[in-house]
């Protein structure tokens, strides 16, 4: 059974939290030493500890609970340690509670708030053990199709991003158009070139067009070609992009830009593999996989007018939705290491980096991150070397505190503690702490 141990060197005190636990309905076990409670926890099944700061009669400055805080830690890194201190040993307490102690207490305690305070850290530690299995099977999930696939130096890690990645690699050797819709910068050309690699073109040619970087009147010479004298300049045949992806692979991103006529001639080819080159006659066939990508919203732009209701669905028998990177902030500091290329990050930079919106998605990412190891004066990258930018007055990101109303948002939002605390950049130590500190209970 689940047990929560208390070591204090004073019986009253021990038999005191042990009767307050037990009515409550929690095992509780005791010791009178750190030896004892040491060996206690070595016998297993301990899931909280309350720990004195004192044990012996000469000794008033916690110097005996730190040591028994940092070897409970050692063995047991995740458990949760309550600290019962009085106030000459609050400066320590508030050292291991930075080091990673669960919350303290001052003597005599308040019984409310001490049930209320191991009541959440066991919620908050049932919770972190379903996320740390989750984290497990996602872990072994990406393992198990990087054996199987080619992944491309796909970087990711959250979960997202793994159910996203197993359908564009189910859907990959189907021989049907796919789209890829999603924010600016956020990787669509990487998940088409997973499609591609994945397919049973693969050993076909890869082409990509970006039609939103063409002006609208030479999107379809780049796509279809041009005979020579078809517009002014040029003076030559011109091979369009259909032909030379013929047997492979044609990734045309931004096909929201694509203009009516292009529209319906590239709805032509989906449908026959037929097309014409700028100024010719001459039919020509073509067999290509279509991968298509895009930032803007289709169907409004069917109901505008500007993009055929016919050709969208041609395209989007198949959709992958790539989410934007603030959505799943998991990916940033994997991402971010992969950019640095062996450069350290600092425990702030770090923390800026995932409390950072990322407007531009994974390529400003990438762009700040080259710019920072560029200028960054140390070996490891600072917040400052970041340059990120932050609201005028608003305080550096890394001290970033969300008030008590932005707590209740994010509360009502999630779905678990463990969630809201990541969503708000805190600890779920600190969570609890600031929820304790303006009266916010969690149901």
């Amino acid at each position: 059974m689940d047990t929560i141990l208390i070591i204090d060197d004073n019986s009253a005190v021990r038999d005191a939290l042990s009767l307050l636990l037990s009515v409550n309905g929690f095992n509780a076990d005791v010791a009178a030493t750190p030896t004892a409670g040491l060996k206690r926890l070595a016998q297993g099944d301990v899931v909280l500890v309350i720990q004195d700061m004192n044990f012996s009669r000469d000794q008033t400055n916690g110097s005996e609970g730190k040591q028994l805080f940092y070897a409970i830690r050692k063995d047991s890194p995740d458990l949760p340690i309550i600290l019962l201190t009085a106030w000459t040993e609050l400066e320590t307490a508030v050292e291991l509670v930075k080091a990673g102690a669960a919350d303290y207490l001052g003597k005599p305690w308040d019984d409310a708030k001490l049930l209320s305070t191991v009541t959440n850290l066991l919620e908050l530690a049932e919770l972190s053990g379903q996320q740390k299995q989750q984290q497990r099977d996602l872990l072994q999930r990406r393992q198990q199709v990087a054996q199987k696939y080619d992944l491309t130096g796909l970087i990711y890690q959250s979960d997202i991003m793994q159910r996203l990645v197993e359908m564009a690699l189910q859907v990959a050797r189907a021989d049907v158009p796919i789209l890829i819709t999603g924010p600016n910068g956020a990787g669509k050309e990487k998940i088409a070139e997973l499609i591609q690699r994945n397919s049973s073109v693969n050993k076909g040619a890869f082409i990509r067009v970006n039609a939103g970087a063409l002006p609208s009147d030479l999107i379809e010479a780049e796509l279809f070609g041009a005979e020579s004298g078809a517009y002014t300049g040029l003076n030559k045949t011109r091979i369009g992009r259909f032909e030379t992806a013929d047997g492979g692979t044609l990734f045309l991103d931004e096909i929201g830009n694509l203009s009516l006529a292009g529209q319906m001639k590239l709805l032509r080819v989906l449908q026959t593999g037929e097309f014409e080159r700028l100024g010719s006659s001459v039919t020509r066939r073509c067999e290509v996989r279509l991968i298509s990508a895009t930032n803007s919203d289709l169907p409004a732009a069917i109901i505008a007018g500007s993009f055929r209701e016919d050709l969208y669905y041609r395209l989007n028998v198949i959709e992958l939705q790539l989410p934007a990177l603030n959505q799943r902030r998991e990916d940033i500091l994997p991402l971010a290491r992969h950019f640095l290329a062996g450069r350290e990050l600092s425990l702030d930079a770090a923390r800026a980096l995932e409390y950072y919106d990322w407007p531009g998605n994974v390529r400003e990412l990438q762009n700040t991150l080259t710019r920072a190891s560029l200028l960054a004066p140390d070996a490891r990258i600072a917040v400052a070397d970041l340059g990120l930018p932050k609201a005028p007055g608003a305080a550096p990101r890394p001290v970033y505190e969300p008030d008590a109303q932005q707590i209740r948002d994010m509360l009502a939002q999630t779905s678990s503690l463990a969630e809201a605390a990541r969503q708000l950049g805190l600890s779920r130590q600190a969570l609890y702490r600031r929820m304790d500190k303006y009266g916010i209970t969690y149901s």
